[in-house]
């Protein structure tokens, strides 16, 4: 029985860029045939679509990029030379990301209600937001 390996939060920065170190490590996993069948869905879409849409890069791009570095710390190097986007961009990012949903966004509060709910943190008051949620849910929070 494998355990499952879960990237890292949605809150880590790499190159003045929240969320980019996770889909790095999910691109990872699914490069090596690991990345669990939940998070299949959604890889390269929802908030790693967010990323790949703020910074301008196609998806095969960064997967590609991820395949042919063996550190973290290249793959930032290439982002930090690639991808020049204003601090404005980077921070709209991480607050559509880091604030969803909006109070006023009946629909997505639904939805997140409904994740916990499935998820059986229903009862954690202290989840306001998806990050909130997938922090707690991958057992950080």
């Amino acid at each position: 029985m494998s355990e499952t390996i879960y990237p890292r939060s949605p809150r880590e920065t790499m190159a003045g860029w929240t969320y980019l170190p996770r889909f790095i490590d999910k691109i990872r996993l699914h490069l090596a045939g690991k990345l669990p069948a939940d998070y299949q869905p959604n890889f390269c879409k929802g908030f790693d679509g967010q990323w790949l849409e703020a910074a301008g890069v196609k998806a095969e791009e960064l997967i590609e990029v991820v395949r042919r570095s063996v550190t973290d710390g290249e793959v930032c190097d290439w982002v930090l030379k690639n991808v020049k986007k204003p601090e404005s961009v980077k921070a709209a990012h991480r607050d559509r990301l880091l604030n969803h949903p909006k109070k006023e966004d009946a629909e997505s509060q639904a939805r997140l209600k409904m994740r916990k709910e499935q998820a059986g943190l229903s009862h954690r008051d202290e989840i306001k937001t998806f990050v909130d949620f997938i922090d707690a849910d991958e057992k950080r929070l």
